[in-house]
C-alpha cells in the first residue's frame, strides 16, 4: 500500500526555510501546466523549528481551549517567521482544529535557532485564552532538550515519560489560591485513536478511578471562571462538571443509573478532540442536565453523583 498526499504538509515552512524553496510558488507553477524551477534536491542549510501556537492549555493535560483572542502580537528579528490565520479580535471556535498559527525559527546552527526560539516564544503575546506558548517556552529551555551541542536526550515519548509539567494552567489573570492547590490526577484519553495518559488539576471533578488524591478532588471554595459557564459556581463534591467548552457528542449515562469511579459519564468534543468524562466516585447519577449536541462552557455541571 503505497499513501500520496498531494498537498502541503503542516511542517512544510521548515523545509522551505532550510531549502530556499517556495513550496506554494512550486504547486502553483504544476497546477498551471508549467515546470518545477529546481532540477535536483537543494542542499540543506541552517536548523529550523516550527512551533504550533494551538489554542489549547498546558496546564490542564493539553485539554482545547476555544475562545475571544484579544491580544494577538507576532514576534519578529533575525530568522523569525510567522504563519497565522488570526488577529487580535478573532474568536476561535470549537467546531475547527486548535491551531492558531505557526512560529518558524531558522538559525545557522542549532544552537542559533533554539536561542532565537525563546526570544521569539517570550516576544509572542496571545491573551484571552490559553496558547501553547508557555509549554514551548519551556521545552527549549530544558537541558535534555538543548542538549550538549553533540546530542540530547529527548525521543518521541519523552513529554509523556520524562518531561515535567510545571506549567500554571490558564486562569485569564485571576490567581488561584494556594489552598486551594490540590493533587493532579492521570486520565487517559482517546485522540485521533491512540490512548493517550494525560494530567489534569485537582479541581476538576473528573477521574479514573485510579485511587489517590485525584478521587473525588473539588475546590472547597470554587472561583466563577471569565469564560466558565454558570454552572461553574454550583459545582459541590457531588457535580461532575465539564473540564472545557465543546459539545457533548455521547452521554452514556441515564438518570438514576447507578455508576462505579471512573465510569464513562459523557464524551465531549471541541477542536476535532474527543475528551471523556468519568465518574470521580461511585454512586447514582442524579441531576443530569445535558444531550447529545449540547453546547457546553467550563465548568457547566453535567450531573451530580449522589
Amino acid at each position: 500500500f503505497l499513501e500520496v498526499n498531494t498537498r502541503l504538509q503542516v511542517e512544510h515552512p521548515v523545509t522551505e526555510e532550510t531549502s530556499g524553496i517556495d513550496l506554494v510558488l512550486q504547486q502553483f507553477r504544476i497546477a498551471n501546466g508549467e515546470e518545477l524551477s529546481i532540477t535536483e534536491d537543494p542542499e540543506p542549510r541552517g536548523h529550523s523549528f516550527e512551533f504550533r501556537i494551538n489554542g489549547e492549555d498546558a496546564g490542564r493535560g493539553f485539554l482545547p481551549a476555544p475562545g475571544p483572542v484579544t491580544t494577538f502580537t507576532a514576534p519578529s528579528g533575525p530568522g523569525v517567521r510567522v504563519d497565522s490565520g488570526v488577529e487580535s479580535g478573532s474568536v476561535i471556535g470549537g467546531q475547527f482544529d486548535s491551531m492558531l498559527a505557526k512560529l518558524i525559527v531558522t538559525g545557522a546552527t542549532r544552537e542559533e535557532a533554539l536561542a532565537r526560539s525563546r526570544r521569539a516564544l517570550a516576544e509572542f503575546d496571545v491573551q484571552g485564552l490559553a496558547t501553547v506558548i508557555p509549554f514551548h517556552a519551556a521545552v527549549v529551555s530544558d537541558p535534555a532538550f538543548i542538549g550538549d551541542g553533540e546530542s540530547f536526550s529527548v525521543h518521541t515519548r519523552w513529554i509523556e515519560t520524562e518531561w515535567d509539567n510545571q506549567v500554571p494552567p490558564f486562569t485569564a489573570g485571576q490567581p488561584i489560591d494556594e489552598d486551594e492547590v490540590l493533587p493532579r490526577q492521570s486520565v487517559v484519553v482517546e485522540v485521533g485513536g491512540r490512548r493517550v495518559e494525560v494530567s489534569l488539576p485537582g479541581e476538576l471533578s473528573l477521574g479514573n478511578g485510579g485511587g489517590g488524591g485525584a478521587a473525588g478532588a473539588v475546590r472547597r471554595k470554587p472561583k466563577a471562571r471569565t469564560r466558565g459557564g454558570a454552572g461553574a459556581g454550583a459545582a459541590s463534591g457531588d457535580a461532575v462538571t465539564a473540564p472545557m467548552q465543546g459539545t457533548v457528542v455521547k452521554v452514556a449515562v441515564e438518570e438514576g443509573q447507578t455508576v462505579d469511579a471512573g465510569d464513562l459519564i459523557a464524551v465531549l468534543e471541541a477542536m476535532k478532540m474527543e475528551n471523556p468524562v468519568n465518574a470521580h466516585k461511585a454512586g447514582t447519577i442524579t441531576g443530569l442536565t445535558v444531550t447529545a449536541g449540547d453546547a457546553i462552557t467550563q465548568g457547566t455541571v453535567l450531573a451530580e453523583i449522589k
